[in-house]
């Protein structure tokens, strides 16, 4: 099997400025682990099929179970996760909860998401 060769420099030159302006930059260790498990959340197809549900309208459980058919024990289990991690919101009609997405922000990040997988 052909594995490519990584590019490397050919001499160590260290760029003080370079680094010292990441380092101004960089976000604290534990923002940068929030948004990794942010980005595990949407490692889960299910749960991008539930969020691509929810960008149409407000829908209960049993409407998601439907639509994607699937459980709604199965449907439940992910929209808690989506849930907690501040994805999707829920409100309650009568004896039915209602779920749809928490803002605009998860919309635009699954846009620009299906928008780079597009890309050639």
């Amino acid at each position: 099997m052909y594995q490519e060769e990584m590019e490397v420099c050919e001499t160590t030159e260290v760029h003080e400025d370079l680094v010292r302006l990441v380092n101004e930059t960089m976000p604290a260790e534990n923002e940068l682990y929030d948004l990794a498990e942010l980005f595990k959340v949407f490692g889960d197809s299910t749960r991008i099929r539930i969020l691509f549900v929810l960008f149409e309208a407000e829908v209960c459980v049993c409407d998601l179970a439907e639509a994607l058919n699937m459980t709604q024990s199965a449907i439940s289990h992910q929209l808690r996760i989506l849930k907690q991690s501040k994805l999707v919101k829920s409100r309650r009609e009568g004896k039915s909860i209602f779920y749809s997405l928490a803002d605009d922000h998860v919309k635009t990040i699954i846009a620009q998401g299906m928008e780079h997988v597009g890309e050639d």
